[in-house]
């Protein structure tokens, strides 16, 4: 990756805004602020995060271990979690050592197996050709006969399955199943290829995999009624599915953009696009792909935006121009982490009422 220029991470003040910024994110991914503050706060170069996230993970790992082995899962269920979320958020910098980012998020898509071991045993790994994730079913007493709608929760440009863990447990909660998965270029899956601007054939082959294709039975699953929410970049991914796929019943932008321009983006966003595209004109010829502009008219399915008012990243055209239902929270920055309760249980409840049998 020798046309990636990382010298902005030398710049003065990079480290400290670099943790600011991530803040909101981390206490939406579900991390406790206290504990990202004794994580971070003695960072004296951004080259020490990775180290610092994954020592996190692994601290958490630790209690997990030592839960188990004495018979407290869910303690254990709960920290392999968490370890899971360090172990993600170790990813996130474009650092110069992508060994180890592969590492880390292979540790954070252990640690989320071994966390749904505990705290829920019937999660099905569900993987294909471009796609690995995690199918759970909701735990609410009813019958096994009742299938379930399901909603595919899709990642953006460098977050993975690991992170969205609200969201599942808030779909879960609403009687959905929920089926969050990593794609081209995306959490377990980055090391190994680049991202997909044609989503929309990922999604088509994960919904394929629930539908019993290779010989697993899926049952208890209503593949009639199939919808998807996509967060940050994986917003454009859901609007493209929401545009191709003709199962797909409704899709959730969260933080979606409608259009990228290369030019004026942030060095940190091009470093991270280069290294997860595989080069600077890979890179850049994702993003021209990148633009709802043709794909807007062929979407049919009712759509959610969900925007924030303080979310605004340079070269980032926002979704609100797409259209559709429009949920603003003002005070939101990039993913909302500063808003949690002012769109996630709407976002969810939106979801259940457009996937209610009909």
């Amino acid at each position: 990756m020798h046309d990636v220029d990382l010298s902005f991470l030398d710049a003065p003040g990079f480290l400290a805004a670099f943790v600011e910024e991530n803040r909101p994110r981390a206490h939406g991914a579900g991390l406790d602020p206290y504990d990202y503050t004794r994580v971070t706060a003695p960072l004296t170069s951004p080259y020490d995060w990775p180290a610092a996230c994954r020592a996190a993970g692994q601290r958490y790992a630790g209690t997990a271990e030592l839960a188990a082995a004495e018979g407290r899962t869910v303690t254990a269920g709960e920290a392999y979690r968490t370890a899971a979320r360090w172990y993600h958020f170790a990813g996130l910098l474009p650092h110069p050592d992508r060994e180890a980012a592969a590492r880390a998020a292979t540790e954070a898509d252990e640690a989320m197996r071994r966390s749904l071991a505990h705290l829920d045993p019937g999660a099905e790994r569900v993987e294909g050709d471009g796609f690995a994730g995690w199918l759970r079913r909701p735990r609410d007493g009813r019958g096994p006969g009742d299938a379930r709608p399901v909603v595919l929760v899709v990642p953006g440009m460098d977050s993975g399955k690991e992170e969205f863990h609200a969201v599942a447990d808030a779909l879960l909660a609403r009687g959905l199943a929920v089926l969050a998965i990593d794609g081209p270029g995306q959490g377990v899956l980055a090391a190994t290829s680049a991202p997909e601007p044609d989503y929309h054939r990922v999604v088509g082959r994960a919904i394929d995999a629930l539908a019993d294709v290779g010989g697993v039975d899926r049952g208890g699953l209503d593949l009639d009624r199939v919808a998807v929410i996509g967060l940050s970049l994986g917003g454009y991914y859901a609007a493209t599915a929401a545009a191709h796929e003709p199962r797909i019943r409704a899709a959730a932008l969260v933080s979606g953009p409608y259009r990228l321009d290369w030019d004026a983006f942030v060095p940190f966003v091009t470093a991270t696009l280069a290294q997860r595209c595989g080069g600077l004109d890979a890179a850049r010829a994702f993003t021209r792909r990148v633009d709802l502009a043709t794909l807007a008219p062929a979407i049919t399915a009712p759509v959610l935006v969900v925007e924030g008012g303080e979310d605004g990243i340079p070269g980032v055209t926002n979704a609100t121009a797409l259209p559709g239902d429009l949920l603003l929270v003002p005070h939101g920055n990039h993913l909302l982490g500063t808003a949690l309760p002012d769109w996630l249980p709407t976002t969810a409840d939106w979801l259940a009422s457009h996937l209610a049998a009909r």
